[in-house]
């Protein structure tokens, strides 16, 4: 056996293991607690701040946060703890390991800073703690609550699944 035919035997057992999408994002607040979401004008719901993690090109979770952050709204911030992380099944695609990280509490000019990247997103706002629920649907939801009491308890990230601690 040769070096490319092993290669080629390491690439076709590659190719046959299951697969898995990553997604990251970072929460940010204003000194009222409230929490930062964005209005996408391609689906239904709003989000946090960010999107799916480019690993083909070596990007890493926290990598894509702060890229995606910046993209979105156009504010570098440097992602703090992790405060959760979600494996979330769906119809039609692999699962999506998401990760959500602490990105602080913004002060006044950066909210005026916010820049939204006007092919993707409609709007940004604040929303309380308890209209969560009623903005982001789905896993997501339950994924910020889950991140905000992390972030209120001081403790290490939530594991969630489909938004959920595992049972």
């Amino acid at each position: 056996m040769t070096s490319s035919d092993s290669d080629s035997g390491y690439a076709a057992y590659i190719a046959g293991l299951p697969k898995v999408l990553a997604g990251a994002a970072c929460l940010l607040r204003d000194a009222d607690g409230r929490v930062l979401l964005v209005e996408p004008g391609y689906r239904e719901g709003w989000a946090l701040p960010g999107g799916t993690v480019e690993s083909d090109a070596g990007e890493t979770p926290r990598q894509a946060a702060r890229r995606e952050t910046r993209e979105e709204i156009g504010l570098d911030i440097e992602p703090g703890a992790l405060l959760a992380v979600d494996w979330v099944f769906g119809p039609a695609r692999p699962p999506i390991v998401a990760y959500v990280y602490d990105g602080g509490v913004l002060r006044g000019e950066q909210f005026r800073s916010i820049r939204l990247q006007e092919s993707e997103l409609l709007s940004w706002k604040l929303v309380a703690r308890e209209e969560i629920p009623t903005y982001l649907l789905g896993p997501l939801g339950p994924r910020v609550l889950a991140a905000l009491d992390t972030v209120s308890a001081g403790t290490g990230p939530a594991e969630l699944v489909d938004g959920r601690p595992p049972r």
